[in-house]
């Protein structure tokens, strides 16, 4: 038996919004419990009520490009966020997935392809539209962390963070891990300080005893 998903859907198209909603209401155990159309009301929902996916058109007002999927991701860190986009360049692509994003559809896709992304973010998966696979080496091995994983942690943690976490627990500097994932060494380090403040941690030492808490390798 399928688990029940809620759905929240975002773009500033209203005869978009109406047949993502109708392709929905075909899927067993969805249910579409909010829609917005520009980013802040996004926002709003995430803060007050986060569902447990996201379908969100990254070309909607209000709505900064890759960097709002990062700011969803912190607002609502267990949100799944499917995007939903006419944009097809790899590189986009592969900054939504390590943004944060847990699939990625293009506008002139199969329909049938919604169904399909829906049942593999279900299963804690990835799903890229298949007209845009090409954008990511090896997809099928890009899993999310499980549920498992997030009950490793007391406190829940995003993808990067988990990344970012281990990374520092091997002994890798901010600027080694920016290299490392392909990230600029501000964003790596920004992404370290959240951790820390998130997780009380002080120290490399914190960091690394932390790490074996929850099951993590050190270096």
């Amino acid at each position: 038996m399928s688990k029940a998903m809620t759905v929240i859907v975002a773009d500033d198209h209203a005869i978009v919004r109406e047949g993502l909603k109708m392709l929905l209401s075909t899927m067993a155990d969805v249910s579409v419990v909010a829609e917005a159309a520009d980013g802040e009301a996004v926002l709003a929902l995430a803060r007050s009520e986060p569902a447990g996916l996201l379908i969100l058109d990254l070309g909607m007002p209000g709505v900064a490009g890759i960097q709002f999927i990062a700011d969803i991701r912190e607002i609502a860190p267990r949100m799944k966020i499917l995007v939903l986009t006419a944009n097809v360049e790899p590189r986009t692509v592969r900054a939504a997935i390590e943004a944060g994003a847990n699939g990625y559809l293009t506008k002139n896709g199969d329909p049938a392809e919604l169904a399909d992304a829906v049942d593999a973010l279900r299963a804690n998966d990835i799903y890229l539209a298949q007209s845009i696979r090409f954008a990511v080496s090896d997809p099928a091995r890009q899993t999310l962390p499980s549920a498992t994983d997030e009950a490793l942690s007391p406190i829940p943690l995003t993808r990067r963070e988990m990344q970012i976490l281990s990374l520092a627990a091997q002994g890798l500097t901010a600027r080694e891990s920016a290299e490392r994932l392909g990230i600029s060494p501000l964003t790596a380090r920004k992404h370290r300080e959240n951790l820390m403040r998130k997780l009380s941690l002080h120290s490399a030492a914190e960091i690394a005893a932390y790490a074996v808490r929850i099951g993590l390798p050190i270096g």
